[in-house]
């Protein structure tokens, strides 16, 4: 019993709904959320905890889509989540809508599609440890370090296709990317979007372009010529609604190429 709370005390991530309905179908979506750090405790020689998250993402099927917001916290866990979702035979969608910094950065790797929220953060940077003992025991702490950046590297070229050498020199400087950033680089997919506006915009930015269109052709045709009648014709229909329109043709309207340039100021 004691063994039971120890591990739940561990779970840093919550399945909204685990196992899909049974009568849904395999395109139902299960949703996990991991906010906050990345195991309190290292996954580091704890068999037990990476089960209990392999257990529950393998209990059902389906499209998994994630909602992520952590700081990081160990590597070696976020090295076992991100294999885990490489393995999974559904599609990830990662979606960030806070912050996905260090560790986190590496599990959001693992995504299908990794969507940031349009004030999202993400963080990459070189591995940390503490070490203590002589010039060898630092030594070695160095050399573990190199390995264990070079393997999150693995996974950010997969993802970004970046040479190495640009994304050593990414974390180097420890590099925060917005979600426009973030998605120039390579590290994700897309701002998450809110569909209640999405339709009204595309409406607006579709009107506005017909509204041009219909403009632009109508500029475009060429102007009627207004020819005089004789003296007689002009006797037989001299009716004041007429002689309005008897105007000659080049004081009927404004230019053509006045009118565009009018156009081009609206642009």
């Amino acid at each position: 019993m004691r063994r039971e709370g120890q591990v739940k005390n561990k779970k840093f991530w919550n399945w909204k709904n685990q196992t899909s309905p049974p009568d849904a179908d395999e395109s139902a979506e299960r949703v996990l959320e991991i906010y906050g750090t990345i195991a309190e405790e290292s996954w580091f020689e704890d068999d037990v905890t990476p089960q209990m998250f392999r257990d529950e993402l393998f209990a059902g099927k389906g499209p998994v889509v994630i909602w992520l917001n952590s700081p990081g916290g160990d590597c070696i866990a976020a090295s076992q989540i991100y294999s885990m979702l490489m393995d999974y035979p559904g599609d990830v969608t990662i979606k960030i809508d806070g912050i996905a910094a260090s560790a986190a950065s590496v599990i959001a790797m693992a995504g299908t599609t990794v969507l940031m929220a349009p004030t999202a953060l993400m963080m990459i940077h070189n591995p940390m440890t503490m070490a203590f003992g002589d010039h060898g025991d630092m030594q070695r702490a160095m050399e573990m370090l190199d390995e264990v950046k070079e393997s999150i590297i693995n996974a950010y070229e997969i993802r970004t296709s970046l040479s190495r050498a640009k994304l050593s020199h990414l974390m180097d400087s420890e590099t925060w990317m917005n979600a426009n950033k973030a998605i120039e680089l390579g590290f994700a997919d897309d701002v998450l979007k809110d569909d209640k506006r999405g339709s009204s915009n595309e409406a607006f930015a579709f009107s506005a372009k017909a509204a041009q269109v219909s403009l632009m052709n109508k500029l475009s045709k060429p102007a009627t010529k207004v020819h005089k009648d004789s003296p007689a014709k002009a006797a037989v229909i001299n009716k004041p609604e007429v002689q309005a329109d008897a105007t000659p043709a080049d004081e009927v309207g404004t230019p053509i190429k006045d009118l565009d340039k009018r156009l081009s100021l609206l642009k």
